[in-house]
């Protein structure tokens, strides 16, 4: 399994929002992170969207971060991008199993979802702090 592309800027972009603490215009953002202007707007909106950012309109407009970084795991921003942890598609709630009549009972579906569930708790216990520079 791979964290996305997307996931892992989203991540670098509220870092920086995190180092700055102020409102950042979407270019300096992209700057900043390396990240294109385009694909960074689009990364902000699932941040805002997430309650994670918030954007002020106007000449002095920009990206903030909303949320306590102490608080912010890998996980939140990670699953704000990426959708819930399952690094299997057996685990998606829509998936219709081939294999077995049960996919509840399913062996392989069980470790799946166990290796996913402590994943996601790694993660959540890595808070935005933790990253210093």
């Amino acid at each position: 399994m791979k964290i996305t592309r997307e996931a892992d800027y989203a991540v670098r972009i509220v870092y920086v929002l995190m180092q700055e603490q102020r409102v950042m215009p979407a270019s300096e953002i992209s700057e900043r992170t390396g990240v294109t202007l385009r694909f960074a707007l689009k990364i902000l909106r699932k941040l805002a969207g997430a309650g994670i950012v918030a954007s002020q309109k106007g000449a002095a407009g920009g990206y903030r971060l909303l949320c306590d970084p102490a608080q912010l795991s890998l996980a939140q921003i990670i699953e704000c991008i990426d959708g819930p942890f399952e690094i299997s598609h057996c685990l998606h709630g829509g998936f219709d199993c081939t294999h077995v009549p049960d996919k509840e009972s399913c062996c392989f579906r069980q470790v799946f979802d166990q290796v996913s569930t402590k994943l996601r708790a790694e993660l959540d216990q890595i808070k935005m702090t933790s990253f210093k520079n």
